[in-house]
């Protein structure tokens, strides 16, 4: 990959609560992935978080001994320049925009989510084209970089990035991983003698497939749903007739799809008692920020596992490992469809099951798609490619089309008000789509 002695990672969004997990797993794999500079970058504001969270990764890198050199800057295009990897896990707007995109649905009594829904297209909208600008810059200092991207939606951003740039990009997301240890655990194995078979997109999908040492576990995991949970929500939600005539376990956030009412229900009864994920999210980011302030602490807090996106950064070091490695092993990653999902376009990003080569992923047959699933993945990645096109070109006309062909949007009308009201709140952050005539895709 690389003709140097060592490898340049660029963390774009480094003040991230998330940074010490990707610190430990570059500290704990330095053989087979010799980090030599890792670049944290961040443009906050009085960079208070950038520099908490750099002083606490300079402490474990000295710590452990390893020469890695850890660089604090507000510079991205510095921090790319001859980056090998540059890793993406930023939030455009911060937790005051995301509390905007759970609270704004919700006045129509619609599902007010972070990645699903209107607050999902909000979130891309802003952030495509800050990705994309990174893109540029590493079309032009990195042209070989991989481009591993963490940013929510995941999914709408990989497929924006390969579709709008040369970049070689790929999407993850810790649920994948969260399910595989979450097996390992009940089954007492270690995770490489699991393998699940994972089809749909990002936050979208199902899994139809779960052998443990060989054996096929689907049918127990099914039967035992208590079992099985996923963001530390309790499966017995799940109705077990369903998920029985389903032949799959879905995703968490299929709950917005097959549960509205009651997900609807509870996330008002939040709403009224003045409670939403953000503010929760942000006193737990306070709360490690707090930790990760303790000059004698030298290692990643366990607390920082009960964040909402636990994994995430082992994710991304698995990844890392592998491409560097060329170690053809399989992972859950967000990729081009190109064929895989025949129902799909093939520039459709899907999240599927990948063998991991030196040259990037590729993507595995899939040996059963849900009938049942095929409308629901078709009608989101119609929504998907509508707001992705929106994102880049500011074109009004069609992010009404994509939130009004959105499942979880009652009506057009509906659909228009909260897009007026949602643009306007987050006016600062969507210049494309205010003052300037749209261009077209």
């Amino acid at each position: 990959m690389t003709s140097k002695q060592g490898l340049k990672i660029a963390v774009i969004g480094g003040g991230s609560s998330y940074t010490p997990e990707l610190v430990e797993g570059f500290i704990l794999h330095h053989r087979e992935l010799p980090v030599q500079e890792l670049w944290l970058v961040d443009i906050e504001p009085g960079l208070r978080k950038l520099n908490i969270v750099g002083s606490l990764a300079k402490r474990m890198v000295e710590k452990s001994g390893l020469p890695i050199e850890v660089h604090l800057t507000t510079d991205r295009r510095k921090a790319i320049e001859g980056a090998d990897f540059v890793s993406t896990q930023m939030r455009v707007g911060m937790l005051d925009a995301r509390g905007r995109d759970e609270s704004i649905p919700l006045k129509y009594g619609v599902i007010g989510q972070e990645t699903t829904g209107p607050g999902g297209m909000m979130k891309a909208l802003r952030t495509i084209p800050v990705l994309l600008d990174i893109c540029r810059d590493m079309e032009e200092l990195a042209p070989n970089a991989w481009l591993l991207n963490f940013t929510n939606p995941a999914g709408m951003v990989t497929e924006a990035i390969l579709k709008y740039s040369n970049v070689r990009s790929i999407g993850l997301c810790n649920a994948p991983i969260g399910l595989i240890k979450q097996t390992s655990a009940k089954y007492q194995v270690a995770p490489d003698r699991i393998y699940a078979e994972f089809v749909g997109l990002n936050h979208l999908h199902w899994v139809t497939r779960v052998d443990v040492e060989g054996e096929d576990k689907l049918d127990e995991l099914l039967a035992d749903t208590a079992g099985y949970s996923a963001s530390n929500v309790p499966a017995r939600e799940w109705n077990p007739e369903f998920l029985q005539s389903l032949r799959a376990l879905p995703s968490y956030y299929l709950k917005y799809f097959y549960m509205t009412d009651a997900m609807l229900e509870e996330q008002l009864e939040s709403f009224h008692q003045g409670i939403n994920r953000a503010e929760v999210v942000k006193r737990v980011e306070e709360e490690l920020f707090e930790l990760y302030s303790d000059p004698d602490l030298k290692e990643k807090p366990k607390q920082l596992e009960q964040r909402g996106g636990a994994f995430y950064s082992e994710a991304a070091v698995n990844l890392m490992r592998s491409l560097y490695n060329s170690t053809n092993d399989i992972q859950t990653l967000n990729v081009a469809n190109r064929g895989t999902l025949p129902f799909l376009p093939e520039d459709a990003s899907i999240e599927v099951n990948c063998v991991v080569t030196k040259n990037g992923p590729l993507p595995l047959p899939v040996t059963r798609i849900p009938r049942m699933a095929v409308g629901l993945i078709q009608a989101v990645k119609t929504y998907e490619q509508l707001a992705i096109d929106a994102a880049v070109t500011g074109d009004r006309g069609l992010a009404i089309q994509a939130l009004a062909h959105h499942p979880l949007v009652p009506s057009v009308e509906v659909a228009i008000k909260m897009l007026d009201e949602m643009l306007e709140a987050n006016k600062e952050y969507l210049p494309q789509f205010f003052g300037k005539t749209p261009a077209h895709p």
